[in-house]
């Protein structure tokens, strides 16, 4: 349905069909002539699909930029340019935020993608109207929104699907697979006939997994894998639930789940203190640092692609060479010891005067 709407429904993220609403998105359908609660205030069918989608996918807009590249045929720096623009931000906000050239430079960009979306009408029209005069032209597939990758193998036409069935189902789909050991291309077709077998929205454990496809394959490990590897089947990370792909509502209780756990783990390592240095490795300065929790790091790196670490002579020069120019090392970790009088930020403080003593960080020498 995704494929087939028009561009008016694709902006909405639903169509109407005979008795229903369907969601382009995830599949989610919402019954007509129905009153449906939400937080003590009754909704009409349409009004309530709006907040699905809200609910789910946040916006059409936030769903369509987490697609596949391939399939959106953005590249990553245009896909953070339309974000940072539909959150309102100026180009100057948008330069900045970045870190890139000017806020001409932005313009620019803004410039190139309304070129992108003159030469997609133009396409679009265009193949509108091929589609009126071409008859010869076959039945293609679409790719699921899920697929990992997008590539040669999806090519498929209807036809060559109906026949790739034939021959590795020759007892019909219900029947068992004939064989797996077979070009990638056909597997993409058994694959997306295999996940028929499963319901949307139904959370499945490995067990349940195995008899469905047990009962299509003996070798049903390799189809499980395969599946998850492909796009069609999502897992948790310790395989204890299994969902389609597009399930997005029960994904997104899954993830919150994951983050309930993330969080469990964290607060139970202990974190360590220590000494780290920053060093740029074209001209060997260094900056020397104390934190109380090395686990922290990733956030100075994450700072200064953001442009905004506090120290701006290290920040010009990061911008300058480059991210690949700069490292960031622990020089030393600070040993806890079982003492009521044990100050963790003093003896922080005076294992970073030991570095700043033996490395001297200082003038040309490095950014403290």
């Amino acid at each position: 349905m995704f494929w087939n709407a028009t561009l008016e429904e694709l902006k909405c993220g639903y169509m109407g069909k005979d008795n229903y609403y369907v969601c382009l998105l995830c599949g989610e359908k919402i019954e007509k002539g129905i009153i449906y609660p939400e937080n003590g205030i009754l909704y009409e069918a349409e009004k309530y699909m709006q907040i699905h989608i809200n609910k789910s996918h946040q916006s059409v807009f936030e769903h369509l930029t987490g697609l596949d590249k391939r399939i959106t045929g953005l590249s990553d720096h245009q896909n953070k340019l339309l974000k940072l623009f539909y959150q309102g931000k100026s180009d100057k906000e948008v330069q900045e935020e970045l870190g890139i050239g000017s806020s001409s430079t932005i313009r620019n960009h803004r410039f190139a993608l309304k070129e992108k979306e003159r030469q997609s009408k133009v396409f679009l029209v265009m193949m509108e109207l091929l589609k009126e005069k071409d008859k010869h032209a076959p039945a293609i597939l679409n790719p699921s929104k899920t697929n990992r990758m997008v590539d040669d193998r999806y090519r498929i036409t209807e036809e060559e699907n109906d026949e790739i069935l034939m021959k590795f189902f020759p007892e019909g789909v219900t029947g068992p697979l004939k064989t797996f050991s077979i070009k990638e291309k056909y597997k993409i077709v058994v694959l997306r006939e295999i996940a028929k077998k499963f319901e949307s929205k139904k959370i499945y454990t490995e067990k349940e997994v195995n008899k469905i496809l047990k009962a299509i394959y003996d070798d049903f490990v390799t189809l499980r894998r395969y599946l998850i590897e492909y796009g069609f089947l999502d897992r948790k990370p310790d395989g204890s639930q299994y969902w389609l792909k597009n399930d997005s509502t029960k994904k997104e209780e899954l993830s919150m789940d994951r983050k309930k756990e993330l969080k469990q783990q964290y607060k139970e390592v202990k974190p360590e203190a220590g000494i780290y240095q920053i060093k740029n490795v074209i001209n060997n300065r260094i900056l020397v640092g104390n934190t109380p929790n090395l686990k922290s790091l990733n956030g100075k790196r994450t700072q200064l692609d953001s442009g905004s670490f506090p120290n701006n002579k290290l920040q010009k020069e990061y911008k300058e060479y480059g991210k690949d120019a700069f490292v960031i090392e622990v020089l030393e970790k600070l040993e806890k010891k079982e003492d009521e009088f044990f100050d963790i930020k003093d003896e922080l403080k005076k294992l970073e005067k030991k570095w700043l003593d033996i490395l001297q960080p200082f003038g040309d020498h490095g950014y403290n």
